[in-house]
């Protein structure tokens, strides 16, 4: 009996504040974040599109799909990883981000990289 690939990619976030995208008088409140998505699979796999819910503090969401991840679809064998660094803006300072990646593997079986919910604020600002 063989076993089955299993195609596998693990993601990590950093958040930082973006005071260039922020404007407190216009509600407007702007977040970096840094994704790393490392292929912890035991095949090569291409990251194809993205899904994202990104929630303000007040309930108010916006969702973000698209192919790829900052223009690239990348390519990752096992043990290999992308990262990129990409921003959201929303109404309030704080508030949280989610989502998901779509991925295939080289003999076309799709599956999905989960990014677990994260929060949205100045970490430094928050007592």
């Amino acid at each position: 009996m063989t076993l089955m690939a299993q195609p596998r990619f693990s993601c990590s976030v950093v958040v930082r504040p973006l005071p260039e995208q922020t404007d407190p008088e216009q509600h407007l409140y702007g977040y970096a974040y840094t994704i790393n998505i490392r292929n912890t699979g035991d095949e090569a796999a291409q990251l194809v599109a993205r899904h994202w819910l990104i929630t303000d503090h007040r309930g108010h969401v916006q969702e973000v799909r698209g192919l790829g991840a900052v223009g690239h679809q990348p390519l990752l064998k096992p043990g290999e990883q992308f990262e990129y660094t990409s921003w959201a803006q929303i109404a309030t300072p704080q508030g949280s981000m989610q989502g998901r990646f779509f991925c295939i593997t080289e003999d076309a079986h799709w599956f999905e990289a989960p990014v677990a919910e994260f929060a949205l604020a100045d970490v430094s600002a928050l007592h």
